[in-house]
């Protein structure tokens, strides 16, 4: 009996590292075979070529599809948007994977999930059902989950969230966020490890930076970085360890920005720019605060009892903890909000913090989530998708 084909989609290094477990479990299991597909910041020598790095850690890649263009504007993504449609036409066609699984939110899956509703591939997303009203994702997100026939919100919300929609809940489980099983089955580095790779003593409050272009407020980045930078340099003597920001419009002006800002501080500042998935997590672990906008100060920062200064609206809707401080986008905010972050016995009062996107805590979230995608399989996709209406003011299930 041959074996059923899962394809797998990663576009970024990010999502590569959440979906590390749930690639390990496909391969894994004997009745599986695993289609790989690259794309996107992956494939760029701007964005440190991570497929490399995929083969590396002994993860087979089926097919590389090149969609990104040099630029970064709204058109230049529409293109890539239009690249991705055809490419991956092309490679569903030919390898007629019996699922395709893909996680988040970015531009790039919403052509693969289109080209999957044309050849009869049923979508699985990892996931769903989240906000974030401060980005373009949330129209991206919203939209993969109608074209999607199998659901992996992160929490029970979430889960309700995508029933709602008119989502069969049968199909729907909210198992956790995949990416935290790295929490329980990943060695991190040490503190004195970390800081050698780094390049930074670790001798003194050191932050976490990651920031991403906010898509949905267009022409805003530079402004917004200029008065982050300036938050940062003013709180002296705090150092930080800067991630690349995302392949959305305006990044790569944010990453110039941010070379040249560390480039005239280096006492106190390093950009790298791929730090992979247990660099990330041990920064988590060993330093003293995550500054930015990005989703792992909402998602991963909870596990550690790690402060995390909230900038800006692009996480405005997705589920906190008492560990975030949110703050607008201006200096003094963020200053405000690094102070406090800081300040005598804030992360003391974490302590036993739980994580709503861990709620088991074994590490076994993508061993679950690859079952139940398994079962589907072998219990047959439906021919039809069906729009399950909410029932006396609530939703099944």
């Amino acid at each position: 009996m041959s074996r059923a084909r899962i394809a797998v989609l990663s576009t970024t290094r990010a999502d590569y590292g959440l979906l590390y477990w749930v690639l390990r479990a496909i391969l894994d299991d004997p009745d599986l075979e695993l289609l790989l597909y690259v794309t996107g910041s992956h494939l760029s020598p701007a964005f440190g070529f991570t497929a490399d790095a995929i083969e590396a850690d002994g993860i087979p890649i089926r097919r590389r599809i090149e969609i990104l263009l040099a630029a970064d504007t709204p058109t230049a993504i529409g293109k890539a948007m239009a690249l991705a449609l055809a490419g991956f036409s092309d490679a569903l066609a030919e390898d007629r994977p019996a699922v395709l699984v893909m996680l988040g939110d970015r531009f790039e899956i919403v052509p693969v999930a289109l080209a999957c509703v044309l050849h009869g591939v049923p979508v699985a997303h990892i996931h769903g059902g989240e906000t974030t009203e401060g980005a373009l994702d949330e129209y991206f997100r919203h939209a993969v989950t109608k074209l999607a026939t199998l659901h992996f919100p992160a929490t029970e919300a979430y889960r309700r969230r995508i029933v709602q929609m008119g989502e069969a809940p049968e199909r729907t489980f909210a198992f956790g966020a995949p990416g935290l099983d790295h929490l329980h089955r990943t060695e991190l580095p040490s503190r004195a490890t970390l800081q050698g790779d780094l390049g930074l003593p670790l001798d003194r409050a050191t932050a976490l930076v990651t920031y991403h272009p906010v898509t949905a407020e267009p022409g805003e980045a530079s402004a917004q970085v200029e008065a982050l930078l300036a938050a940062l340099l003013a709180e002296a003597p705090l150092q930080a360890v800067f991630t690349q920001p995302n392949a959305d419009a305006e990044g790569r002006a944010i990453h110039e920005r941010l070379e040249r800002f560390c480039r005239d501080h280096p006492d106190r500042f390093r950009l790298i720019a791929n730090l992979g998935t247990p660099r990330y997590l041990g920064c988590l672990r060993h330093l003293d605060l995550l500054v930015g906008n990005s989703s792992s100060g909402l998602v991963e920062a909870p596990s550690f009892a790690l402060p995390v200064v909230n900038v800006g609206t692009r996480q405005r809707g997705r589920i906190r903890t008492p560990n975030v401080i949110d703050v607008g986008n201006d200096e003094a905010a963020i200053r405000r909000g690094i102070r406090t972050a800081l300040a005598p016995g804030f992360r003391e009062r974490l302590s036993g913090m739980t994580n709503p996107y861990d709620p088991v805590g074994d590490g076994r979230v993508s061993e679950r989530i690859v079952g139940e995608v398994k079962r589907f399989v072998r219990e047959g996709a439906p021919r039809v998708k069906a729009f399950v209406d909410l029932e006396h003011g609530g939703a099944r299930g």
